[in-house]
C-alpha cells in the first residue's frame, strides 16, 4: 500500500491499518502478532521517514 502525501489520507491509512492489526491481534498468538507489528513499524518507518524509536521516550513501548 502506498500513502498519500496528504496528512489526511495518512491519517485513514495509519486508521485501517490499526483496526486490521486489531483484528488480527485475537486470531494470532503473541509472537506472530509482535512480528508483523514491528514489519508494519519498519514500513511506516521507511514511508514516513519517522522512526518511533525517535519519538517514543518509554522504554517499554514500540
Amino acid at each position: 500500500m502506498l500513502l498519500s502525501t496528504t496528512d489526511e489520507d495518512m491519517l485513514d491509512a495509519a486508521e485501517a491499518l490499526g483496526e486490521e492489526l486489531a483484528a488480527m491481534q485475537s486470531d494470532v498468538d503473541d509472537f506472530e502478532f509482535e512480528t508483523v507489528l514491528i514489519q508494519c513499524n519498519e514500513a511506516i518507518s521507511e514511508e514516513t521517514g519517522i522512526q518511533y524509536d525517535d519519538i517514543c521516550d518509554t522504554d517499554d513501548c514500540c
